[in-house]
């Protein structure tokens, strides 16, 4: 297969259900039987990275409101996640947790793609690729966040040279970094934080959808630091490119073992 911009190498979504005052009747919803009739792995135990068809359970930590409105992740007591390279087995199963779930609760779907990257050179890939975080057990790495962002008209008026350039540091005459674009300020995220992000199929993103869905993994002793390198990156003295950055909810999560465990 050629491989362009373009090219579709994987499709993922997050499934956000909220429970309302009586979670009861979800938990004995058959959707551990469907992941498992559509082949998928759940990511809890994984010890090899992402599985090739992925599922995996998050019960609401906390989560704290954006930019946006968005009452589905700013409700969600529960998110799933499913991907896979086939878009469809992750539409399968979100057609049918939504059915499932439409009578006793409140579900939102949000779906995306991976493309190769855009403004990763070799020395790049290096930096931020090469050494970052894979996933692990959730029992090594339990927290969950998904941070869905919106970039503004104004961003994607720009070339697309000129969008790369917010992501490396800037420097005057003298040599001397004037900030330090998003790679080095989100730097000490690489080594602890496992980060996956999603985009939409269509860039920029229709009008009430999101541009890119991330989301991240770490260690109990890493939870700090995943909230010192979102700080960073919203400082736009350090990161000018958030100046162009529209937030939705940051939603934080735990791992879970299966379906019934999110509503226990």
């Amino acid at each position: 297969m050629t491989v362009t911009l373009d090219t579709i190498l994987r499709y993922g979504a997050y499934v956000c259900v909220h429970a309302g005052a009586d979670a009861r009747p979800l938990a004995g919803l058959p959707v551990d039987a469907l992941a498992v009739r559509l082949g998928l792995t759940n990511e809890f135990a994984t010890t090899t990275g992402h599985p090739a068809d992925a599922i995996a359970f998050l019960r609401r930590v906390n989560v704290t409101a954006g930019h946006l409105d968005d009452a589905g992740l700013l409700g969600a007591d529960a998110v799933v996640h499913v991907a896979s390279d086939a878009a469809s087995k992750r539409d399968a199963f979100c057609d049918e947790v939504a059915r499932l779930v439409a009578p006793v609760a409140a579900c939102a779907i949000y779906r995306g793609v991976v493309r190769p990257t855009l403004y990763t050179s070799g020395a790049m890939h290096e930096f931020a690729y090469a050494h970052q975080r894979t996933q692990e057990s959730a029992a090594a790495m339990p927290h969950a966040f998904m941070l869905p962002l919106k970039k503004t008209p104004s961003w994607w008026q720009k070339d697309w040279m000129e969008r790369q350039t917010y992501f490396l540091p800037r420097f005057d005459d003298t040599g001397r970094m004037i900030n330090e674009g998003h790679a080095l300020a989100a730097a000490a995220g690489v080594p602890s934080l496992m980060r996956r992000t999603y985009k939409n199929a269509t860039m920029p993103a229709p009008d009430g959808e999101y541009d890119f869905l991330t989301y991240f993994e770490c260690a109990n002793a890493d939870v700090p630091n995943f909230h010192a390198v979102c700080a960073a990156l919203r400082d736009s003295s350090r990161n000018p490119e958030w100046r162009f950055v529209q937030e939705g909810p940051l939603w934080h999560g735990r791992r879970v073992p299966a379906w019934a465990s999110l509503f226990g």
